[in-house]
């Protein structure tokens, strides 16, 4: 049943990805300014990925912050787009945290899952 949500996270990573490197007047705005939406946004990729991937948690987080850094690199080719290294820390501390987020909901839901009759 993970492939739900792989597809979950690769439509979110998919919809990132265009976000990012699309139109700016074609961007979701959330009235959180430009670092909450970045926040939110690689946060939630973070959680959607540590729990598609667990098997393998180190190899999801190089991953994750491989692609918020290929994200940021590919704005130098994006018209009317600007890399910044603020937004890379930005982005790759909110997908740690993520990624942090969905180890514990995992754990916690096998702890609870061994401890039922």
């Amino acid at each position: 049943m993970t492939i739900i949500p792989r597809l979950i996270a690769w439509g979110l990573a998919a919809a990132i990805a265009f976000a990012t490197l699309g139109p700016a007047e074609r961007r979701p705005h959330l009235n959180l300014g430009q670092t909450g939406e970045h926040a939110l946004a690689f946060l939630l990729l973070g959680i959607a990925f540590g729990l598609a991937y667990t098997r393998n948690r180190s190899l999801t987080a190089i991953l994750v912050i491989a692609f918020t850094g290929l994200i940021e690199i590919l704005q130098f080719w994006a018209p009317g787009r600007h890399a910044r290294m603020s937004d890379f820390v930005v982005d790759a501390l909110a997908a740690s945290l993520g990624l942090v987020v969905a180890a514990a909901l995992d754990w916690k839901l096998r702890r609870t899952q061994r401890s039922l009759p």
